[in-house]
Order: C-alpha cells, then sequence, then structure tokens
C-alpha cells in the first residue's frame, strides 16, 4: 500500500469529507498531517538556455535579489508570503517576513 494512503489509515471519515457549516480553514485544522511542498522562488533574471548548458559543478547563478530582499515563499504553488535568508549554524534557513 502506498505511503499516501497508508497515512490515511486511522483516520476517522468524518475528517476526510467536507462539511455543510465548516470553512475552509476549519477543514485543514482538522487535517495537520496532510503532506504539502514549501518552496521558496529565487528570481534569476537573463538566464538563457545557453547559461543552462554551461552550468556545471562550482557556477555560480547570479539572483534578481538583493540580500536583504524577501523572497517568496509558496505552499503546493500557491503564495503564502515572504522570507529572507539566514544562517543557523551550518544551514541555510529562511525567516517568514510577511504572510499574503
Amino acid at each position: 500500500m502506498s505511503p499516501s494512503l497508508q497515512s490515511l489509515e486511522g483516520k476517522p471519515n468524518e475528517l476526510l469529507l467536507p462539511d455543510e457549516g465548516s470553512s475552509e480553514t476549519d477543514r485543514l485544522d482538522r487535517m495537520p498531517w496532510l503532506p504539502c511542498t514549501l518552496s521558496v522562488d529565487l528570481p534569476i533574471v537573463r538566464f538563457t538556455i545557453g547559461d543552462l548548458m554551461r552550468l556545471k559543478q562550482g557556477s555560480i547563478v547570479e539572483t534578481a535579489c538583493h540580500q536583504t530582499s524577501d523572497v517568496p515563499v509558496r505552499v503546493n504553488n500557491l503564495l503564502i508570503g515572504w522570507t529572507e535568508f539566514e544562517v543557523v549554524g551550518d544551514r541555510l534557513a529562511v525567516r517568514v517576513t510577511d504572510l499574503a
């Protein structure tokens, strides 16, 4: 059985069915275990197919963002806000600066 189907096992059916009087947020609050994809968009301007073909290990690609610019953050391709990059220990992280 797929992991997606396995994660639904043991969940009451009323959590999965839309409720006449509940809002979208109410339904989502009852399903915090649902996976989603979070992505941060880095705009790259003037990038061509030729630039793509020349990419190799160690290549540096300049973004359209300034060091202090906020960058869009999306969940399942839906814009939810803006973030800024930070370094936490030896990891690159993002801090949410505004919600859409």
